[in-house]
């Protein structure tokens, strides 16, 4: 035994010594004088005594609960005493009316109550205790109750006391919880996108919608690996989104991917991968979202082979074209363009060549050289839409030139020049109508919806794309005015970027429309003025794309938000709750402490008092802790609320607040730096750390060494003891949630201090490893960035 506590010892058995010989010089005075006594005043005394005995019970009772609403009844319910937290909560005063506290309790709980006090008064203590009653006002509240019994000095029960919590938001919040799980899982079952939960690529659930997009049932689906039935259309794509998602750079990705179905024919669908990570930012699930979009695929398959053809067609074309981007560097040309201007490439060779003296180079070409030039600059000036506009070469050649600049949402996005050898056109007009039948048809045939409304708004012209787009056929829209068949539902935005057409200006837009079927669609509507051979307005021409999928994704994915939002709220909410719990215990110790020492000061000697002090500054070092550990739960990787640490003096406080044996040393073997963090979270790390090293410790002489070192961007850390160790199988468990150092019997701890540790180190992106054997002891090195 240490010499320490021998001398404690003989200091307290000296004490009693002392006391025993007081008492008994006390007790022959006053045996003296009860001599003289009479029977009456014995049995006066007795009762005393016995009263004495009762009160004693019921005050330790209050002292031990004095914070919280306290009540003491007698064998019948009826209330003998309540402090003023408990008149406060009950609304009621017993001392005038009188109060049984049977008539509080709802009929709904009244057979739970009556066994409750049957366990009581058989036991002698009841714990965690709830039920609904009424209070003073006519409401109900939801309480939970810790009594115990009162006896006399025959130790015959003569009444109970108990202390009241109001548990009512609790049970409203859990009821509420309940409530909204169910209504999600009513929305999940009853989707109609796929949805699967998986871990580590097995499925763990999915609902209907999935099951019936694969073809297989709930059983067939439990445990099958994603792997196996399904296979991203870009798999670099794919892997780059999970090196990302694991390492918390992103929290969702979508893509597309392939899946089997059971009876072995294949799907495409848009996937959304969201991870559900835990407390250590890992992830634990992740949720998948399918919608099926094997329809827009084979569509989008053919509007690329439609490009294909559609670009194949501009580089044979008869018309020299030319596409500038913003900067005047050659975005895509064509053969007939070369052969055209003389010019000694191939057109892919042209791409990215800069045409800003382009005019300059080729004005030899061209009969009026200067005007030619000329020309150029005033339509880049103006950068309107030019068509028609006719040139002649001095070879004798005429030629037609078109200007088109190209927007997208009112932003520049470059100019398309065509050329076009109207000597031949002028020659055999027969052959232009040829031509122009083969437009028509390809314009008729594109998966775009083209309509052509004249100046009236009268529709001209529409595809068969836009039929279907719209719902209408095409006796129903041919020669009727736009503005009349087509619901749309802002008309105004409509009728302005008609009018704005027809000042010669091209636009893009987003508008709401009813079909036939009067199905609501969402459409990006492209228009451009329509002009003769002359040069003359005639009307105009839109470009329909049938938006409505990326529209209603939009619109989920803001409720969505809005749902997580209101989630988030509430379990911020839950952790204040949980936190005014942990703290109600300690203000009770406090208050308890403070009694002890103001009633029993004058008994105690300066080693007692001192002792309750290190408890009341226990206390406080705990408040203090839960309040830095709910606002780190809050806050998380906030930079604003990270401070200059002194991890010296930080040490210290652990090693004053947690219990470190006599035989064990904790030492700091370099002067430790300061550093920028969250005072809470590195409390929480190097006390967790410095806990486990001391709790594992089994050497008669224990030692803890804190180290560090710095390195290049990052401060590196150690914590090594002469402990028991740690086998080479645990060591990358134990930083997992709820892993300990043994298995089974034999595992030590709870398994939640080295996740935190991995937690916080992570928050400040470093790492933490282990170097340790069994029976040799223990090194913890953990790295923080600077």
């Amino acid at each position: 035994m240490p010499e320490s506590k021998i001398k404690l010892l003989e200091r307290a058995l000296e004490r009693q010594k002392q006391a025993r010989k007081q008492a008994e010089k006390i007790l022959e005075s006053k045996s003296r004088e009860l001599y003289n006594l009479t029977r009456q005043l014995k049995e006066a005394n007795e009762r005393l005594e016995e009263h004495l005995t009762e009160k004693t019970s019921e005050l330790q009772g209050v002292f031990a609960n004095i914070v919280d609403p306290y009540v003491v009844m007698d064998l019948e319910g009826n209330v003998i005493r309540m402090n003023a937290a408990a008149k406060t909560f009950l609304g009621f005063d017993y001392e005038k009316n009188g109060l049984n506290l049977g008539k509080l309790v709802h009929p709904d709980y009244a057979d739970y109550t009556r066994q409750a006090l049957g366990q009581l008064y058989k036991v002698g203590s009841l714990k965690n205790y709830k039920a609904k009653i009424f209070i003073a006002d006519g409401s109900t509240r939801f309480v939970q109750v810790n009594s115990s019994m009162i006896y006399d000095r025959e130790n015959r029960p003569i009444a109970a006391q108990g202390i009241v919590r109001d548990i009512t938001r609790e049970t409203e919040v859990s009821k509420l919880l309940a409530e909204q799980k169910k209504q999600l899982d009513i929305i999940v079952e009853n989707s109609p996108l796929g949805i699967m939960l998986s871990s580590s690529d097995h499925i763990i659930r999915s609902n209907p919608a999935f099951e019936n997009m694969l073809g297989y049932s709930k059983a067939d689906l439990k445990d099958q690996d994603i792997t196996e039935i399904s296979m991203p259309e870009d798999p670099e794509e794919h892997k780059a989104f999970e090196k990302k998602l694991r390492s918390g750079a992103l929290d969702s990705f979508t893509l597309r991917r392939r899946y089997a179905k059971k009876d072995g024919t294949q799907f495409f669908a848009k996937t959304t991968v969201s991870a559900v990570r835990d407390a250590e930012d890992q992830i634990a699930y992740r949720v998948t979202i399918l919608e099926d979009i094997t329809k827009e695929y084979e569509a989008e398959q053919k509007i690329r082979a439609s490009e294909n053809r559609l670009s194949s067609l501009i580089q044979n074309m008869n018309t020299a074209v030319l596409l500038e981007d913003p900067n005047r560097r050659i975005a895509l040309t064509n053969t007939q363009f070369c052969e055209l201007f003389g010019i000694p490439a191939k057109p892919e060779d042209l791409i990215g060549s800069d045409c800003s003296n382009a005019a300059e180079e080729s004005k030899a070409l061209f009969k009026d050289e200067d005007a030619f030039v000329q020309r150029i600059q005033e339509i880049l000036g103006e950068g309107k839409l030019v068509q028609n506009d006719v040139i002649e070469m001095k070879d004798g050649r005429i030629l037609e030139r078109d200007y088109i600049p190209i927007y997208d949402q009112d932003t520049y996005q470059g100019h398309l020049w065509t050329y076009t050898d109207i000597t031949i056109r002028r020659r055999y007009k027969h052959s232009l109508e040829q031509q122009k039948k083969k437009y028509s048809s390809i314009i008729a045939n594109m998966n775009l919806g083209l309509m052509e409304v004249d100046l009236k708004d009268r529709i001209q012209l529409v595809n068969q794309s836009f039929l279907h787009m719209t719902g209408y056929e095409e006796s129903d829209l041919i020669g009727s005015k736009a503005s009349d068949v087509l619901r749309v539902g802002q008309p105004d935005r409509i009728l302005e970027m008609t009018e704005l057409r027809k000042t010669g200006v091209s636009c893009s837009y987003e508008v709401e429309i009813l079909t036939k079927q009067n199905e609501k669609k969402y459409w990006l509507i492209s228009g451009a003025p329509n002009y003769d051979d002359s040069g003359t307005l005639v009307g105009t021409i839109g470009i329909h794309l049938d938006i409505t999928d990326q529209k209603e994704l939009e619109f989920q994915k803001q409720q969505l938000l809005e749902e997580l939002q209101i989630r988030n709220q509430e379990l911020e909410e839950y952790a204040h709750v949980v936190s005014h719990d942990l703290k109600s215990p300690l203000r009770s110790i406090n208050a308890l402490t403070t009694w002890l020492r103001e009633d029993q000061k004058d008994r105690l000697d300066h080693e007692g008092l001192t002792q309750i002090e290190m408890i009341q500054e226990k206390v406080e070092s705990m408040d203090g802790l839960i309040n830095g550990i709910l606002e780190y739960s809050s806050i998380r990787t906030d930079l604003a609320q990270r401070t200059d640490v002194d991890l010296n003096q930080l040490i210290c406080q652990i090693r004053e607040m947690i219990y470190v044996p006599e035989h064990i040393k904790i030492v700091i073997l370099n002067p430790l730096p300061f550093i920028r963090a969250v005072p809470a979270q590195m409390h929480q790390l190097f006390q967790n750390l410095l806990s486990n090293a001391v709790a594992h410790i089994d050497k008669d002489e224990g030692l803890v060494e804190v180290d560090f070192e710095k390195n290049e961007g990052f401060w590196k850390f150690s914590v090594r003891d002469n402990g028991i160790g740690i086998s080479p199988e645990y060591h990358d468990k134990i930083f997992e949630i709820f892993e300990s150092f043994g298995a089974g019997e034999n595992a030590s701890g709870t398994g939640i201090g080295l996740s935190i540790v991995n937690k916080i180190v992570g928050l400040y992106e470093g790492k933490v490893w282990i170097e340790s054997e069994v029976n040799q002891g223990t090194t913890f090195h953990f790295t923080l960035k600077m």
